[in-house]
């Protein structure tokens, strides 16, 4: 069935791992008909976690969608993972939602999972509830939570709500605070009862402080509110839908998913008070000459619509899309903004988990799949021939956490490497990247739990196994003082002999990293036609430095004598002559070891700056300036060798339980200090013994 856009809604489930979002998504869609029974994570058969890494975790690793058909709306719920590991998954969704549920368990209160959620949504002027979970079992405190909510976000948190608890704090119904009806769950059915005793005036004080936020939302409210007359249903349903839009309420529910209290009540809200597409998230796109423009959501608009996902599994390749704009039809040829080419769209689905049921067609503002688009990546933007746009690229954060990973079994490196391609077509949140320099092949994502799903992923859905080290330090080595030395190749055997001779003056050049090679050759003690030779050997022995067998740079080579046999003297043996100079003089020009640094921006709440700072200086890092931004965090600015980053992601989450972020990225090469030095050289030993 094909819904209009005013009778859609998008909503995405937000916060901490744990608390409850794919439980709650489990309800909804029990309440709603479209389960006979509910699923648990603890068993592995929910809707939304599918996944076998998810089943076997027990939590969410990837964005779920679980459409929803309720009183004449469809809602498609995007339930996301709430792990730190994940984050790219939540940024697909909300941009593909249009209002979010903050998820947060009465028995946590304020976690590092809404605090994040909350940002999120603030940085889109995202319109939120706050669904407090996990009402009804032992040791939780609807209260302490709400109050927490409170003192941290202002009064624009508004309860819509009021929980029945009994002597154990422990919720066993609850009130619609602006129908003025009590509720309880009987064998996962919903029973109207009575309101208790010494309940009526806290609803009567929600309820007023409902009024009063309807009334600032229009001048005509203001003046019904203060000439002290009561507003009707539909006009509180039209205040409270305003102030939702403007931000400037946040109403609050509650509930209990495993026995769906609340479960009802939180969808009527989400019909009656959240946006519909058109109303929903702002969108900028590009036009096809780089002009920026808003991108109206329109049904009656030529077909757009935006990749925020992609799947790809044993089963084919699903684009999941959100349609912004007209409506699209499968076999409809549509321009993929970014190549340019024109795509024939394949079968249209929508999905339910991974159940993909197939559809006629996707109308405005809805979400579905595309089956069978191999050319199309995720952020890309397909639309019509009649107005080519592209939308704005999804906002993932630069992956900071690397590791080198190489097969168990030898020769497997394609196959590691296809599988990783293949993955990266699902998750652009990772890089992968084959250093020529250390000649290892360096994964880089959001954190070891990432890092750990997917080398699982490439078990079983390749069938190969590997290897995890910390990357290796492309150190680089250079010289301090110049000397001079002789190289001499001489060797007879029968028949015609092999001879090279010649001077060379290594000297520091610190204008030019790369090798310079020079002649100062007087006399033709050298033939010209040797020059090359020489030069040549030089540059394939600069590959390897005399302290760790790093690359020597800063380096200028002066060829300045030698002497030659007319019969035997060939290239080859003034290669090696130039090769014997070379090794002979490293070790005499006081080498040094150089390591690469980095410049390191750490954004972390005020409360961990001294740990942050403590902590770098353990690291032999530079502090540079600190910048104070806007939610009581600071930006701390400092360089840091490379060498002493390699733990920082999981070091700085334990350190600022999750709430830190940073981006790091090489900016020159130094002297490395003695010590470290030391260290380095023992390793490359340890690593050529290997």
């Amino acid at each position: 069935m094909s819904y209009s856009v005013q009778n859609i809604r998008n909503v995405c489930l937000l916060g901490h791992g744990g608390n409850g979002k794919t439980a709650l998504a489990e309800s909804l869609l029990y309440m709603t008909g479209a389960l006979d029974r509910m699923g648990k994570a603890t068993d592995g058969n929910t809707v939304c976690d599918y996944d076998a890494e998810e089943i076997k975790r027990q939590i969410s690793i990837t964005t779920a969608v679980a459409p929803i058909e309720y009183k004449g709306c469809k809602i498609n719920v995007l339930d996301t993972p709430g792990s730190a590991g994940f984050a790219g998954e939540v940024v697909a969704a909300l941009r593909a939602a249009d209002a979010a549920i903050i998820v947060c368990s009465a028995k946590d209160g304020l976690s590092v999972g809404l605090e994040k959620a909350w940002k999120y949504c603030e940085e889109r002027n995202m319109p939120r509830f706050i669904y407090i979970s996990k009402t009804d079992e032992d040791n939780s405190d609807y209260n302490a939570t709400f109050d927490a909510l409170r003192e941290r976000y202002g009064n624009k948190i508004a309860p819509v709500v009021v929980p029945i608890w009994d002597d154990n704090k422990k919720v066993t119904g609850i009130i619609d605070v602006l129908n003025k009806r009590a509720y309880e769950m009987q064998n996962l059915k919903r029973v109207e009862i009575d309101i208790p005793e010494g309940k009526d005036t806290v609803i009567t004080e929600f309820n007023d402080a409902l009024k009063e936020s309807v009334a600032e939302t229009s001048e005509e409210f203001m003046d019904k509110f203060f000439s002290g007359e009561d507003f009707t249903y539909a006009e509180m349903i039209q205040g409270l839908r305003q102030g939702v839009r403007d931000l400037s309420l946040f109403p609050v529910l509650c509930g209990s998913a495993v026995n769906c209290m609340g479960s009802l009540m939180l969808m009527d809200y989400i019909v009656d008070l959240l946006p519909n597409p058109m109303e929903g998230n702002y969108h900028r796109a590009t036009t096809q000459d780089g002009e920026s423009e808003e991108f109206v959501v329109s049904p009656g608009g030529v077909p757009t619509a935006f990749v925020f996902k992609t799947v790809a599994d044993q089963y084919g390749k699903f684009s999941f899309v959100k349609v912004l704009s007209g409506e699209i039809t499968p076999d409809m040829p549509l321009v993929n903004s970014r190549t340019g080419d024109s795509e024939k769209l394949g079968r249209l689905y929508e999905m339910r988990g991974k159940k993909a049921t197939e559809v006629k067609s996707l109308s405005c503002g809805d979400i579905g799949a595309i089956g069978k688009m191999d050319k199309v990546k995720t952020g890309d933007t397909l639309c019509d021939t009649r107005k080519v746009v592209s939308l704005k690229a999804l906002p993932f954060a630069e992956p900071c956490y690397q590791v080198a990973v190489s097969p168990k079994t030898r020769g497997q490196e394609d196959k590691v490497a296809q599988g990783l391609a293949r993955l990266n077509e699902e998750d652009p949140t990772f890089t992968v990247v084959n250093n020529a320099e250390t000649h290892q092949m360096v994964v880089t994502a959001a954190g070891d739990i990432h890092v750990d799903v997917l080398m699982a992923k490439l078990k079983t859905r390749f069938n190969v196994e590997v290897d995890l080290k910390e990357p290796r330090v492309p150190y680089r080595e250079k010289i301090r003082k110049t000397v001079s030395k002789q190289g001499r190749h001489k060797k007879q055997t029968g028949g015609s002999g092999q001879f090279g001779d010649v001077w060379i003056r290594f000297e520091p050049n610190f204008d030019q990293e790369e090798m310079v090679f020079a002649e100062e050759v007087f006399g033709g003690s050298v033939p010209k036609n040797y020059f090359p030779a020489v030069e040549k050997g030089l540059r394939e022995a600069c590959v390897h430095g005399p302290l760790a067998g790093y690359p020597v740079v800063n380096l200028k080579a002066v060829l300045y004598d030698g002497s030659y046999h007319p019969v035997d003297s060939s290239e080859i043996a003034f290669k090696t002559a130039a090769q014997l100079a070379y090794k002979a003089a490293m070790p005499e020009a006081n080498p040094v070891l150089m390591e690469p640094v980095g410049e390191l921006k750490v954004t972390v709440p005020d409360a961990y700056m001294g740990d942050v700072i403590g902590d770098l200086n353990k690291r032999r890092g530079r502090v540079m300036g600190m910048t104070p931004i806007d939610g009581g965090e600071q930006v701390i600015e400092a360089e840091v060798p490379m060498a002493e980053m390699m733990s920082y992601a999981i070091d700085l989450r334990a350190m600022t339980q999750a709430r830190g972020s940073y981006t790091f990225h090489f900016v020159r090469y130094e002297d490395c200090p003695p010590a470290a030095q030391e260290k380095a050289i023992a390793a490359a030993k340890a690593m050529e013994e290997e």
